[in-house]
């Protein structure tokens, strides 16, 4: 991986980011790949297969937190006047788009903040995190209307009242696997951007990016025709083997 020292953001750096909704697929690929294996060596417990299916959707909003640093991105007004104005707290506080962010601090900070939360407020905590993280999924994986008006953020509001409704029947008021799903989701995003143009400063207050340039522009046919499709399906594949399959669920 190739370090570079970028002293600044220059011009038309939107131009050299992973696309939202493949941060979302590659978060809940990053999950699904590793619900088997990390939970029981990190946590000493194995994930039920509703609790797998539920944490590669979660994931996969996760995948969109260190973007919460761009008061102007695709999921800048995905909550409306709310998100936005959080958007540009975030970024403020944090230096801008892809600062601190995209760190391994950030990685840290996301992981502990939602096990304290998960600890210590139990089930309030665990459902207001569970229809943010869908929040951000339904804007990121483009399942509501296009653009930024109340049509927009009015059908992902619903659809994640709808999808947290569903999830408070299952999930437990003090999800373990909850922050492990959170901070793998930002490791997903960091990953992402790395392989772009810009990389992002994983060891940041140092201001050396890693990258390893794959996809030279934001959108281009290697992203949304290949790469992402391929990370769409190897996902499915892996949920039908661990949580999916009438084998597992028998």
């Amino acid at each position: 991986m190739e370090a570079r020292d970028h002293r600044a953001s220059g011009p038309g750096e939107d131009e050299y980011t992973m696309m939202g909704h493949s941060h979302a697929v590659s978060g809940a690929l990053l999950f699904a790949g590793t619900a088997p294996y990390l939970p029981p060596l990190v946590m000493h417990a194995h994930l039920e297969p509703q609790e797998i299916l539920m944490g590669t959707v979660l994931c996969a909003g996760a995948a969109l937190l260190p973007d919460l640093d761009h008061h102007d991105g695709t999921i800048a007004n995905f909550l409306g006047p709310v998100s936005k104005t959080l958007c540009r707290f975030v970024a403020w506080v944090s230096g801008g788009h892809r600062h601190a962010t995209h760190s391994l601090f950030f990685v840290a900070l996301m992981t502990a903040g939602s096990w304290a939360g998960v600890t210590y407020l139990g089930r309030p905590f665990t459902l207001g995190m569970t229809f943010f993280l869908l929040a951000l999924a339904v804007r990121a994986l483009n399942l509501c209307p296009p653009g930024h008006g109340f049509s927009a953020w009015g059908t992902i509001v619903s659809m994640a009242g709808i999808g947290t409704g569903v999830i408070a029947k299952f999930i437990p008021s003090a999800p373990g696997w909850l922050p492990y799903a959170i901070g793998l989701g930002c490791v997903a995003h960091l990953l992402g951007d790395s392989i772009t143009k810009r990389g992002a400063p994983w060891l940041w207050p140092l201001k050396t990016r890693y990258e390893i340039v794959v996809i030279k522009s934001s959108g281009n046919k290697l992203e949304t025709e290949i790469l992402t499709p391929i990370m769409g399906v190897v996902t499915v594949a892996l949920l039908w083997f661990t949580a999916l399959s009438p084998n597992v669920i028998s």
